[in-house]
């Protein structure tokens, strides 16, 4: 979205006004869910059915005494079966030979779409991200929409109030996001000392990126953008996205009336929530703080049931969004990232924060000022692959996540922890989270632990085990236990057999 060919002194003036909420300069009638459901698209409104996909099939448990039998059994049925599964894997490649023009063409209609309305220069300043490894890109939310390009009093200028910097890490599966305060003040060239969330407004996503690189000493791979019927859209796509809601929202500024509680939030319910900072300022004050910390929430629930979904629904939401997201992603590696991230826990491997900052008031402006040592701190960890605290930070008296750790600290291992292990760890999942045995792994191999991870012989595990073989272990044992963050260990009588150090057994503790 290109806003550089707006007169510099109506920008400067929209800017420096601290960016009023919508209902200082339209009212709030201007947002009803009525008005937006009237001008959106029929694709939208379309709920994508869910469908379930299957687990992953249990591996061999590794300790059990009956393994060389089970494992030799296992071996023959794959012999008979070689021929049929060559032949049915030749028969899927021939299909998909037809079929791939036909998605060609598909894909190259939403990639289009896509990458519509991004400036021309945005791909000159994002960084190359290599194949397979960590990397950041920036997700903006504007206030853009239908019914506001259409306002002649705001001049086609609109607001990016949502910043958030993500590391994406697929090898890992881990999303860590870092809510940028909107009035974090940084110097943008020509345009001197202005709000960060002003860089989209002088230079679209070109300046936005090259100002949050800057502020942050990141180098950002990728960019997203997302306005108010685009967010509408990608939850209808969904048919709405389920949210633990911290208090009871009541601030007709941003769309009205939620419910606390857990609830599966409806498109226009989940944008008031993201919305929400009056509600908040009656209560705590610093109503953008817990704004930032709730659309990061209701990011995870969308992230959660888009990756849940089968690759159909998700091309689907891919397709009735394209008009409204701005990227500079195509299908295939949205797709293929997508597929990298199959059995991501969100409660475990999604960590977020705030960007560290102090208020100041000057020149009757209120700004956010860096606090570039704590920056450097969280940071470090952050770079590392680490989440950006070292524990879950809980509002006391909204309830309101600011920060996490990977539930309640699971996972958060201090650096002085790190790489003072040693031995093998035998891993297997005897719950019903699938891919609870990897996730525990790499808890272990952030230790120094070896791992080998698989499914259990059963899936009915009440608590997590950590088995050890001698009364020297049992330090270890312990610190295995703590790091898993549940569980209780076991001396090994000759119950178990395993090949290595340890044997951890996942249980339904693990949720």
């Amino acid at each position: 979205m290109g806003n550089g060919d707006l007169p510099d002194q109506r920008i400067s003036d929209y800017v420096a006004s601290g960016y009023a909420e919508p209902s200082d300069y339209r009212g709030a009638e201007a947002f009803s869910a009525d008005r937006y459901r009237d001008r959106s698209d029929e694709g939208y409104n379309e709920a994508a059915q869910q469908r379930a996909y299957s687990p992953t099939p249990n591996a061999s448990d590794g300790y059990s005494v009956s393994d060389s039998r089970a494992r030799y059994a296992a071996a023959g049925k794959r012999r008979r079966r070689k021929r049929r599964i060559t032949a049915a894997v030749v028969a899927v490649m021939a299909v998909a030979a037809i079929a791939i023009g036909v998605v060609t063409g598909f894909f190259g209609t939403i990639n289009n779409a896509l990458h519509s309305g991004l400036d021309s220069s945005l791909w000159s300043v994002l960084s190359k991200a290599n194949a397979g490894e960590p990397f950041y890109m920036l997700l903006l939310g504007t206030d853009e929409s239908a019914d506001r390009q259409d306002d002649e009093e705001l001049g086609g200028v609109f607001r990016s109030d949502t910043i958030i910097l993500t590391r994406v890490d697929p090898k890992e599966q881990t999303l860590t996001m870092i809510s940028i305060p909107r009035d974090t003040q940084v110097e943008l060239g020509e345009y001197g000392t202005q709000k960060i969330n002003a860089a989209h407004a002088f230079g679209g996503a070109t300046l936005a990126v090259q100002a949050v690189e800057e502020l942050t000493g990141l180098p950002i791979s990728h960019y997203a953008e997302i306005d108010f019927d685009g967010f509408i859209g990608l939850v209808d796509t969904l048919g709405g996205v389920e949210v633990d809601v911290p208090m009871a929202i009541d601030d007709e500024d941003a769309g009205g009336h939620v419910d606390a509680g857990l609830q599966t939030l409806n498109s226009w319910q989940a944008l008031t929530l993201c919305r929400a900072r009056n509600a908040y300022e009656e209560v705590v004050g610093d109503g953008d703080l817990y704004r930032a910390a709730n659309q990061r929430l209701v990011l995870g629930a969308i992230v959660k049931k888009i990756l849940a979904s089968d690759p159909a629904t998700m091309a689907s939401a891919i397709n009735s969004c394209a008009q409204y997201v701005k990227t500079d992603f195509n299908v295939n590696e949205i797709l293929d990232l997508a597929n990298q991230f199959r059995g991501f826990d969100t409660d475990t491997s999604f960590y977020t924060a705030v960007y560290p900052v102090t208020s100041e008031y000057t020149d009757d402006i209120w700004w956010d000022i860096s606090i570039d040592e704590e920056w450097e701190t969280m940071k470090a960890r952050i770079e590392q692959g680490l989440p950006p605290v070292t524990e879950d930070i809980i509002d006391p008296t909204t309830g309101t996540i600011l920060a996490t750790a990977g539930g309640s600290g699971r996972g958060s291992v201090e650096e002085k922890d790190l790489g003072t292990h040693s031995g093998l760890v035998v891993v297997r999942n005897g719950s019903n989270f699938e891919g609870a045995a990897a996730k525990a792994a790499k808890i272990l191999e952030k230790m120094g632990f070896k791992t080998d991870a698989a499914n259990a012989d059963s899936l009915d595990y009440e608590e997590t085990l950590v088995v050890y073989n001698s009364s020297g272990q049992a330090k270890e044992a312990n610190e295995i236990s703590q790091a898993l963050g549940c569980g209780s260990t076991f001396y090994n009588d000759g119950t178990y057999a395993y090949e290595g150090d340890f044997l951890v057994v996942i249980g339904a503790d693990w949720g």
